[in-house]
């Protein structure tokens, strides 16, 4: 670990955890080769993408790039004959898409450099070895006592975080090994509190006799170990963060390649990586659950990840997991469920203390459990608690964006399904019945009322304009007797001298036009009987 006293380089707002995703929209042909047009974007906004233009052969050069990785992946094979034929252009595309979908969904290879550079030129084009060593130099030149021996190997997944072998002039056969790394978005200390915390921090775990301070090394591997092992180390490194989130320290960095084992003690490196505002090598996993929104929550999710590794020698194929392999004791899947399963993500993390009483840790008696004692200042200590919550409130807005990209994507991946097509289909049709139907019995409804209206017009009697308005026929008790009735044919026998009677009421009209839409709706030609008619018309000579 190194940090500087001067001033270091500017915080880098871009975080380089967030996934890419990669479609490719479109091909075309040129004259000799053919290009893909692929639409990247980074995280779940769709207006944070850009387009690129790649041919066969740069995805040719990346997949020889990252066979260092000794991962199968599935790039199509080449062909020098008939590779400009539109179907073989397609079948290609498909392809290409399939390598593009592995490249990116691997936890791995979508932080490597050579696929960030592949996707993103223009925010990842520069040699970060060149500018870390002029860095480095720079502030050296005022420190005779070291020097820079030479830059190291890429080591860690870091892009921008950088190693370099160190020596004291004094001392020609002595090597250290520094790290540069730039201020990352979650850096929100002030700059004096920065450096004041980095010492403070490194007065408790960098002594001067740690191997993986003073020599660059290959240390033992944590992954694949027996039960005791796994209970012993799942113990020291669980009483290293209890003590760190004690102190206000906050961590969120925990992984096999951050732990190194040293004979029968286990110790955490990076530990000053939170205060320099890197993030998180898990982030793309907890950021997808709402419930790991503190630190704590997210170092407990890290310590799954490990004591899974530890446990079966292999990271973990899916988060969550849904079923364990067979462990060394049903403790250890006891941990590992509490941690790591769709339940434990959607209810919540247990704490660091609920985690050292559980069975598996309870009964570890350590025999070198001694804290370093150290003060911090109350000004340090309000400083370390803001920057907490500045970090746990940018993670909580980004799972609240990635929560609605979710919705919005569910959503719009069931409205297009073949079921609700069906169902839309089904709903448009029955609808369109519904409206036709009140229609009709709208129109019906219209002709009824005009010949109703028309009827009551041409069997009411004449009236001179001096004459008076006929009462009206609310009330039962006051209409008045009808008129009398027209005179009838010839042929009918002569009139009655009795005094008529009033007719029978009318029936109701609401009534008289549903009988009247329903026999026109139920009309059936078909019934019709024929009938024998008599012609009455002609004159009849008796």
């Amino acid at each position: 670990m190194a940090f500087m006293e001067k001033p270091p380089a500017g915080k880098v707002l871009l975080d380089d955890t967030v996934p890419l995703t990669a479609q490719i929209e479109a091909s075309q042909s040129l004259h000799s080769h053919t290009e893909y047009i692929i639409r990247v974007q980074r995280g779940v906004s769709a207006e944070n993408s850009w387009q690129i233009v790649r041919r066969y052969s740069d995805f040719d050069l990346l997949n020889n790039s990252l066979q260092i990785s000794t991962l199968s992946l599935p790039l199509p094979p080449k062909k020098l004959i008939g590779n400009m034929e539109r179907e073989f252009i397609a079948e290609r595309q498909k392809g290409l898409q399939a390598y593009l979908d592995v490249i990116t969904t691997h936890h791995i290879l979508s932080n490597c450099e050579l696929v960030k550079k592949f996707l993103d030129p223009n925010s990842y084009s520069v040699n970060y070895t060149e500018i870390a060593l002029q860095h480095v130099s720079m502030f050296f030149r005022s420190e005779p006592k070291w020097e820079v021996v030479e830059p190291l190997k890429d080591i860690g997944w870091r892009i921008r975080k950088k190693y370099f072998l160190m020596k004291i002039k004094n001392q020609p056969k002595e090597r250290l090994m520094l790290s540069w790394a730039d201020l990352g978005p979650d850096k929100y200390l002030s700059d004096k509190d920065l450096q004041y915390a980095v010492k403070l921090l490194s007065s408790c775990s960098a002594k001067p006799k740690d191997p993986f301070l003073k020599k660059y090394c290959n240390p033992k591997k944590i992954q694949g170990l027996e039960l005791q092992q796994i209970k012993t180390y799942g113990r020291q490194i669980l009483e290293v963060l209890k003590f760190l989130h004690e102190k206000g320290f906050p961590y969120g960095h925990l992984h096999s390649a951050n732990v190194m084992l040293d004979g029968d003690t286990c110790k955490l490196l990076d530990l000053e990586n939170s205060l320099l505002g890197l993030p998180s090598f898990y982030r793309s996993y907890f950021s997808q659950f709402r419930k790991i929104n503190t630190l704590e929550g997210v170092d407990v999710h890290c310590f799954g990840h490990l004591l899974y590794e530890m446990t079966y020698g292999r990271p973990p194929d899916t988060i969550p997991v849904d079923s364990f392999p067979p462990a060394p004791s049903v403790f250890v899947v006891s941990v590992l469920e509490s941690i790591l399963t769709c339940e434990a993500m959607k209810n919540g993390m247990p704490t660091v203390s609920r985690l050292l009483q559980m069975p598996l840790f309870s009964d570890v008696l350590l025999t070198n459990s001694e804290k370093p004692q150290f003060k911090i200042p109350t000004k340090l200590k309000e400083a370390l608690k803001s920057s907490k919550e500045c970090i746990e409130k940018r993670l909580t807005e980004e799972q609240k964006l990635i929560h609605q990209h979710r919705r919005l994507t569910r959503a719009q991946s069931h409205h297009g399904s073949e079921e609700e097509k069906k169902k839309r289909k089904i709903l448009a049709r029955k609808k369109s019945k519904r409206s036709a139907y009140e229609s009709g019995e709208e129109h019906s409804a219209k002709y009824s009322n005009s010949n109703n209206s028309a009827g009551s017009g041409a069997s009411s009697p004449l009236t001179s304009p001096s004459s008076p308005t006929p009462p009206s026929t609310a009330g039962a008790s006051s209409i008045p007797p009808a008129p009398p009735p027209p005179p009838l044919p010839p042929a009918a026998p002569p009139l009655s001298t009795e005094v008529p009677t009033q007719p029978s009421p009318q029936p109701d009209v609401s009534a008289s036009r549903g009988a009247l839409l329903s026999s026109i709706q139920n009309f059936q030609k078909g019934t019709l009987k024929k009938t024998q008619t008599c012609d009455y018309s002609a004159p009849r000579i008796s």
